[in-house]
């Protein structure tokens, strides 16, 4: 884009959801409106309510430092430090994993069966990361109390703020610390666990968008040889945390719902198993009861 020449706002967002279409880019048009709104502080109407306004030279160089780092496979996420998870806003950056769609289920499954219970429920979200899933849960849930754990303070710092940028500070409680140890200063006989862990073959990272392996946190994605490390610990010391009835639910890879539905038979300490499939027709989803 030239710098001399006067652009208008719908020229730049043209140009560049071209330049990002011939460089391969999977959303090139979205991509090119959320950089020119974080860039220019609009709202993606407004992109075509202004399409006339000039792009002053600042402007122009702004947008062009951000595109440049769209260009290098930043996600744009990290780029605006803003993503949406069930219709909620989160402050993200680099220290923590950008939520996804297909978590969703996840959240939505373990509201559904706690929603047979009468009476207040208290939740453990394991490996937090931004809060996506335990700020969800309060959210959504007028009677729960959410312990939320992660290794990372940094990750921690993240969850709190937006907690605070969502109204629930008052009803989740972070702790940091390993998986579940840091739950030894929660009250026993938890209603839930929930996580998200790690799922994906360490020798399978190389194989990841540019935009996953080379940008988010690794501790995020990385599962071990088979994807399943952090499953087979949280199966195995969930029930010293849970109450009888209570629930231990994970998200988990395609393909790998088998292998932990499985995996939480062995021990005999679940019962009611279910696998639980996303909008993709993916099982997403793996459930059990404490006997």
């Amino acid at each position: 884009m030239e710098r001399d020449k006067n652009w208008k706002l719908l020229e730049i967002l043209n140009r560049t959801a071209d330049y990002l279409k011939s460089k391969a880019f999977e959303n090139p048009r979205l991509d090119a409106e959320l950089l020119l709104c974080h860039t220019l502080g609009l709202r993606r109407l407004d992109l075509y309510l202004e399409y006339d306004r000039p792009i002053s030279r600042e402007e122009l160089d702004r947008f062009r430092t951000v595109l440049q780092k769209r260009l290098k496979h930043t996600p744009i996420q990290y780029i605006t430090q803003k993503a949406e998870f069930m219709s909620l806003p989160f402050v993200v950056n680099p220290s923590v994993a950008i939520p996804r769609p297909e978590t969703e289920v996840l959240v939505e499954t373990v509201i559904a069966r706690l929603g047979r219970q009468k009476g207040p429920s208290v939740v453990a979200d394991i490996g937090t990361g931004c809060g996506a899933i335990a700020i969800a849960l309060a959210k959504q849930m007028d009677d729960v109390s959410v312990y939320a754990t992660d290794i990372s303070g940094e990750a921690i710092e993240v969850a709190r703020r937006n907690a605070h940028i969502n109204g629930v500070s008052d009803r989740i409680t972070f702790l940091q610390g390993d998986l579940l140890t840091p739950l030894a200063s929660a009250p026993k006989g938890l209603d839930a666990i929930v996580s998200n862990p790690p799922y994906i073959k360490h020798a399978d990272i190389n194989i990841l968008p540019a935009e996953i392996k080379d940008y988010e946190p690794p501790s995020a994605f990385d599962g071990g040889p088979d994807g399943l490390f952090y499953h087979r610990g949280l199966i195995e010391r969930s029930p010293e945390f849970l109450k009888a009835g209570g629930i231990l639910a994970l998200e988990v890879g395609d393909g790998q719902a088998g292998e932990v539905s499985k995996l939480m038979e062995c021990g005999l300490v679940f019962k009611r198993i279910e696998k639980v499939k996303d909008l993709n027709g993916v099982e997403r989803v793996v459930l059990g009861e404490k006997v």
